[in-house]
């Protein structure tokens, strides 16, 4: 595999993990990176497998899902550019409980989880920073869950589209960075209760069609998404 280049070099050394290590130790964490390059649709690892590594994405979108004992995939999370993932994981040398796969065309580093502890027992600070950033990302996901109960389903899909506009606010037309059946697991909501969103945000001036959507107004779509009534006349998602 291709060694990462100076600009995944950049993101990678900014990720949450390695927030508060000097910036030499950080360079020997990642000097043995190497770059996997997916096509959408592609499986990074998947949900079984040795956990051997851990992993920066640099371009494109990446999803981690779980198999149902129905045999349908219930979205964990997806991850997109300087988002880190399977580090602790890799760290216990046990098994990838979730498959990662691209949704996009994409770029991922991939760090080896024994060279990593190799340098945790040489330098214990690497262990502390690492432990609070995945207690923050802990937190982060109990602040996700919580949400998706605390909120409507257009509530979602509003805080979901003004999350991909710059943080003004104002008209702006963006891409869906992936399929909507995705959007709609990541939402939490059935593929029928996003389109049903979709067709209440017009009130708000939204228009989508395709995977282009046409924003009016972003702080309309913030303002939706914070307010405790719930919105536009929805039900549950």
């Amino acid at each position: 595999m291709p060694s990462p280049t100076p600009d995944d070099l950049r993101i990678v050394s900014r990720i949450a993990v390695f927030r508060g290590l000097s910036p030499e130790t950080v360079e020997r964490l990642i000097a043995p990176a190497t770059v996997v390059t997916l096509k959408q649709g592609h499986p990074l690892f998947r949900q079984g497998d040795p956990a051997s590594a851990f992993f920066i994405v640099v371009n494109g979108w990446i999803k981690l899902y779980r198999l149902t004992l129905a045999g349908e995939e219930a979205v964990i999370h997806v991850l997109t550019n300087g988002e880190s993932f399977a580090e602790a994981v890799a760290f216990t040398g046990n098994h990838y409980p979730a498959t990662a796969e691209a949704v996009s065309d994409a770029r991922v580093v991939r760090i080896p989880a024994d060279h990593v502890v190799r340098c945790i027992r040489e330098m214990p600070d690497i262990a502390l920073a690492m432990i609070a950033s995945t207690s923050q990302h802990l937190h982060r996901l109990v602040q996700e869950v919580e949400q998706l109960k605390a909120q409507s389903g257009i509530q979602r899909v509003a805080e979901f589209l003004a999350s991909l506009c710059p943080s003004n606010g104002g008209p702006h037309t963006i891409v869906l960075p992936y399929d909507k059946a995705l959007i709609a697991g990541r939402l939490g909501l059935k593929p029928e209760s996003l389109s049903r969103a979709f067709a209440k945000l017009r009130s708000l001036g939204v228009q989508v069609s395709h995977s282009h959507v046409v924003i009016n107004d972003v702080a309309k779509l913030r303002n939706l998404a914070a307010s405790e009534e719930g919105g536009v006349h929805d039900e549950p998602g």
